[in-house]
């Protein structure tokens, strides 16, 4: 999976990797050293977080005091993280939706369409298919973000990886130590 450019959702429980898991699908990828950009869509309000992705224009809101690049400009060639899709605004969904399906876009407050040519990989908590049946996720956004569907499992799941995740993060913390 690693090698296409096919978007990727990564279900899973909160701490079990899952930004982990996109980073390693990125850089084992032909977009290797270009950006990856992530976002936690769950932390902005949704007119913010359409300009996070998007950019915007001067004026184009109050407080718009200039032209701001959005992530999809600022993951060019690159990987777009988008963690904790599942909280995603509907208007939100539907803009991305129809990126998905173009890779085009236009700044909040542009007139100019853009074009991105970039690799997306979602996240969300194991509920998304809750949130699809209440109606608080689109379903074709979903069909379209799992072209491959990834999970990653809780720890206790896994308890043999334990070792080798202590060695990782025991080499992470001392690599840089003289």
């Amino acid at each position: 999976v690693g090698r296409t450019d096919l978007s990727v959702l990564i279900i899973g429980n909160t701490g079990t990797g899952k930004e982990g898991v996109a980073f390693y699908l990125h850089d084992y990828s032909p977009r290797r050293g270009k950006p990856f950009v992530a976002v936690n869509c769950a932390a902005l309000e949704p007119e913010l977080l359409r300009s996070e992705l998007f950019g915007h224009e001067r004026g184009a809101f109050t407080g718009a005091i200039g032209k701001k690049i959005g992530l999809c400009e600022m993951a060019r060639g690159g990987t777009l993280f988008l963690d904790e899709i599942g909280n995603m605004p509907i208007p939100i969904q539907t803009a991305l939706l129809r990126f998905l399906e173009t890779r085009r876009y236009r700044t909040v407050g542009g007139t100019e369409e853009k074009k991105a040519d970039i690799r997306v990989i979602a996240a969300a908590q194991r509920d998304l298919p809750e949130k699809i049946s209440r109606g608080e996720f689109r379903q074709d956004l979903y069909h379209r973000l799992a072209q491959v569907e990834m999970e990653t499992p809780d720890l206790k799941d896994v308890r043999q990886d334990i070792p080798l995740i202590m060695r990782q993060l025991v080499y992470k913390r001392f690599q840089h130590v003289n």
